[in-house]
């Protein structure tokens, strides 16, 4: 599937880029990563995953608003992320991150599935997608 499929089948929307969503978007990306790193620090690992992930998919939607999509399903995002690698507009890692991060968030909501160390990685992950997504919606 790709991004014409997905407007096709409503999974994708053309909007209007709208700053101020897109600054909501980031507030909430910022609110999301700290409540990630508190939640490491309280040792608990499965909400410190879930934060990181959600910190990393308002991220993700704030730049898809600057281009003029909005996602019906989250993993669009996820086609979205992967067209602009192929376009040389994204590294890898980036895509590579944010699908680690859904995988984690889907292990601990479903599977009860969490570590310390999959906690640390995806703060990280998130810390550095969140960067890279200012830095590309700029």
């Amino acid at each position: 599937m790709n991004i014409e499929d997905c407007i096709k089948e409503g999974f994708l929307q053309k909007v209007e880029p709208k700053k101020d969503v897109i600054k909501k978007e980031f507030k909430e990306a910022d609110y999301d990563l700290e409540k990630a790193v508190v939640a490491l620090e309280e040792k608990d690992f499965k909400w410190s995953i879930i934060k990181s992930y959600y910190s990393m998919f308002h991220s993700a939607r704030a730049l898809l608003f600057s281009l003029g999509l909005k996602e019906r399903r989250h993993f669009v995002i996820r086609i979205v992320l992967e067209d602009l690698y192929k376009k040389g507009k994204l590294e890898g890692k980036y895509v590579s991150d944010f699908n680690a991060a859904l995988s984690g968030r889907e292990d601990a909501d479903y599977r009860y599935t969490y570590s310390e160390e999959t906690a640390i990685y995806l703060i990280e992950a998130a810390r550095n997608f969140l960067n890279k997504m200012k830095q590309m919606v700029k």
